[in-house]
């Protein structure tokens, strides 16, 4: 029997305690947030409902590189809601073909189909890779195979999960989807010792985010290109956390000049303001599909397409990548000059960067807890590694302040 519940009492909550204890009390267990409890954000910082001041240095995981509440993308935003926001794909709206048009010329693929999270948007490049390789590469019914990286991460779905190599992602929820090949990240050799005529595409991210921000050896994207392509095996690149800017350029990709038959973006795509995310992929890739062979009642919607066209202009119109280029290259080379013992390494590229501690420093996590104390937010990721990628609207003098702070810390906790 449900039991009609008096939420009047919420509107009288005003501390932490209170916020978090609600969300223990009704929601899964399935995050370990920081406690802090959000209540705006501007640009690069956000307050917390005791109006304490923060840095943010996670940018939703790359989805806020347009920093949070961007204005421009707000105004489209109102301006779109005023109008329509729904049509279903069972009518055409007025802002889906301009926001295919400007995706196409800003990624160089021809096609695009759109979805909402991340996740559907790797489900959607899986369909489209086998549906390719049974249609025009001729691999037997149900044989095709999909290699992937070690240490890779794409999305908590079943398939998604089922090629995952972190054990916690797959505890529980077997029996998982077949068709995947796993080869060690970075390694040319077992990528093409993997191949087999059965083999429709190698789908991996061109830096791992969540993975601990592993950037793969010099000219490994271009060794993995011309490899597929000798063996007429698709190349697809996950940049839904690395694309739009996050890298120094537009996709991490370009970094090495490769050309994909495919990639998967997310995240900023929409600026933070709405779940918006796309395949995009060569015309012989994406033509496999036919009218009800895939889609989603809210992809592509008009409120999405008109949000997505605004936060794109915003990444071009206000160089964003290259912004991430240069302030990504000085922040790398101060947090590199810290001379805490707890370091291990200090990596990155653009504004994501990971700063991996030694064993016996005692995990990232106590460090993002002390920095939270400073007025800095960031997330740890693989139990040893700070990962710091503030919005790329971010400048130098919050740069400098925050590295204060984050030497303080690592020198001291």
């Amino acid at each position: 029997m449900l039991v009609s519940a008096d939420l009047s009492s919420n509107l009288t909550i005003s501390d932490t305690q209170s916020y978090i204890d609600l969300e223990t009390t009704y929601g899964a267990d399935n995050y370990h947030p920081l406690d802090v409890v959000i209540t705006k954000g501007k640009g690069a910082w956000v307050w917390d409902i005791e109006d304490n001041k923060y840095l943010d240095c996670l940018s939703a995981y790359s989805a806020l590189n347009q920093g949070h509440c961007h204005p421009r993308i707000f105004q489209a935003m109102v301006e779109q809601a005023k109008k329509v926001t729904l049509t279903s794909r069972a009518f055409r709206n007025d802002q889906l073909g301009k926001f295919y048009e400007k995706l196409c010329q800003i990624s160089g693929l021809p096609k695009v189909l759109p979805m909402n999270s991340g996740a559907e948007a790797v489900e959607t490049a899986i369909k489209a890779i086998r549906k390719w390789a049974y249609t025009i590469k001729g691999v037997a019914k149900s044989q095709a195979e999909i290699i992937v990286c070690s240490n890779n991460f794409a999305g908590r779905t079943i398939s998604i999960v089922s090629f995952s190599t972190e054990e916690q992602y797959q505890h529980g929820f077997a029996p998982f989807t077949p068709g995947f090949k796993v080869v060690p990240y970075g390694d040319v050799a077992a990528l093409e010792a993997a191949i087999t005529p059965n083999t429709a595409a190698f789908f991996l991210e061109p830096i791992q985010g969540e993975g601990g921000i592993m950037i793969p050896p010099d000219g490994y994207l271009k060794q993995a290109e011309r490899i597929c392509r000798r063996n007429n095996v698709l190349l697809v690149f996950d940049e839904i956390q690395t694309g739009l800017g996050r890298t120094g350029k537009m996709f991490a990709f370009e970094h090495e000049g490769v050309k994909p038959d495919g990639i998967t973006i997310g995240k900023a795509l929409s600026g933070g303001f709405y779940p918006i995310s796309a395949f995009l992929s060569t015309s012989e890739v994406m033509d496999v599909f036919n009218p009800g062979d895939h889609g989603s009642t809210f992809g592509g919607n008009p409120l999405a397409a008109a949000i997505a066209i605004a936060a794109l202009d915003v990444i071009v119109d206000e160089e964003l990548p290259e912004r991430a280029a240069e302030l990504g290259n000085y922040f790398i080379s101060k947090l590199q000059a810290i001379p805490s013992p707890h370091i291990e390494e200090v990596r990155g590229r653009g504004l994501l960067i990971g700063v991996e501690l030694k064993p016996e420093a005692g995990g990232a996590r106590r460090f993002c807890k002390a920095l939270m104390k400073e007025g800095i937010l960031a997330k740890e990721t693989r139990e040893n590694i700070i990962r710091f990628a503030p919005p790329l609207v971010i400048s130098r003098s919050d740069l400098d302040w925050a590295l204060e702070r984050i030497e303080q810390v690592l020198i001291a906790s």
